[in-house]
């Protein structure tokens, strides 16, 4: 037996709890992290209440969080035990053809980049590995707070990918369905991007606030009626040119094919956690041939893109702070955070635990 550590884990599908393991083997390539923070993610609300990526037993979870290196392997080159890093949610093989191809977050089938609470143990845990370290972590920023680097972790990278897929130009109407967490980054990176008008889609006042500090212009809510005729309300009957979907469920779609002009381009970073089949409008879809195009992504991992964004935040020219509302301090609040995401009380943006 080798040393053993202690892990927040999925017991099977609505079963959590604490469990112990051995501490992970480091490879020649890889590195061991000890977390210094780490938040939960809706996308763990799914996995265990929801049995989205089926069931799973003894499964640490987790795929957000910052840490301090205690261990990397032999040709690891450019890090070292004592650097504190932030560690990408996706945590691609960069050296698989997926990657050569440019869809390094498929590297070894799709989504398989996602390997923390996926593949493999996450991030809950006294210590987690990460596979290619040099390709996949990064320094923190001096000054950044370990809180702020989580939230760099992913919901960053990820409200951006929506963004990115969607191809938000100058002078854009955008339309968000949904500021959550994720949302109120797709909020920021189209406000980033040059968004003349952005719409968004959500009801708790502290999303609605945030995402006004963000850069909303208008906002909706899905108890009001349809989002698209209010939409179509908004815009004089015209539709938005961009819409970025970072919440709802498999009919949200319909809602945002029938918000968009013709030409116009849905980018979808949202974590479809049940149902079978999306449904698209036939006749607003313009049977077909409407030139509406929809991308769907999960968001790329790495390490250049995480000096990037954090650069951004360094900088000064985003400001994530506004989505951390809960910090707890002790693992022992991991399921209370847990809860918490699951049932999103009106004040909850994004909660972190703080191991201490």
């Amino acid at each position: 037996m080798g040393k053993m550590m202690k892990g927040f884990a999925m017991l099977g599908i609505g079963r959590v709890g604490w469990i112990e393991k051995e501490v992970p083997k480091c490879g020649p390539l890889d590195a061991i992290v000890r977390p210094l923070a780490i938040a939960i993610c809706t996308s763990d609300v799914h996995t265990v209440y929801e049995g989205a990526i089926g069931d799973r037993h003894n499964m640490i979870l987790g795929h957000e969080g910052c840490g301090e290196i205690v261990e990397v392997g032999s040709e690891v080159k450019d890090f070292k035990p004592g650097d504190r890093v932030l560690v990408p949610a996706i945590t691609p093989d960069w050296n698989s053809l997926e990657a050569q191809a440019g869809y390094s977050m498929h590297s070894g089938g799709m989504l398989a980049g996602w390997k923390f609470s996926n593949f493999k143990d996450g991030v809950f845990s006294e210590f987690f590995h990460v596979n290619d370290a040099d390709g996949n972590l990064a320094l923190i920023p001096e000054g950044m707070s370990i809180e702020e680097a989580c939230i760099l972790s992913d919901m960053v990278p990820t409200g951006f990918h929506a963004v990115e897929l969607a191809d938000v130009q100058f002078g854009d109407t955008v339309l968000v369905i949904g500021i959550g967490a994720v949302g109120l980054m797709s909020v920021a990176g189209a406000t980033l991007r040059g968004a003349s008008r952005i719409i968004a889609v959500g009801t708790r006042p502290v999303c609605v606030n945030a995402a006004k500090g963000y850069g909303a212009t208008d906002f909706i809510s899905y108890r009001d009626g349809k989002i698209e005729d209010q939409v179509m309300a908004l815009t004089g009957g015209k539709g938005v040119d961009r819409v970025c979907i970072a919440g709802g469920d498999v009919n949200t779609f319909e809602a945002a094919i029938k918000s968009l002009k013709p030409g116009g381009r849905i980018g979808n970073v949202n974590y479809l956690g049940s149902g079978d089949y999306v449904n698209i409008p036939r006749a607003e879809w313009g049977c077909g041939m409407g030139h509406k195009q929809i991308l769907t992504g999960l968001m790329p991992g790495g390490r250049l893109r995480m000096e990037k964004l954090s650069s951004l935040v360094a900088s000064g020219r985003l400001d994530v702070k506004p989505e951390i509302t809960h910090v707890f301090h002790g693992w022992e609040h991991c399921a209370e955070a847990l809860e918490l995401m699951r049932d999103k009380p009106k004040d909850l943006i994004k909660p972190i635990v703080i191991p201490d």
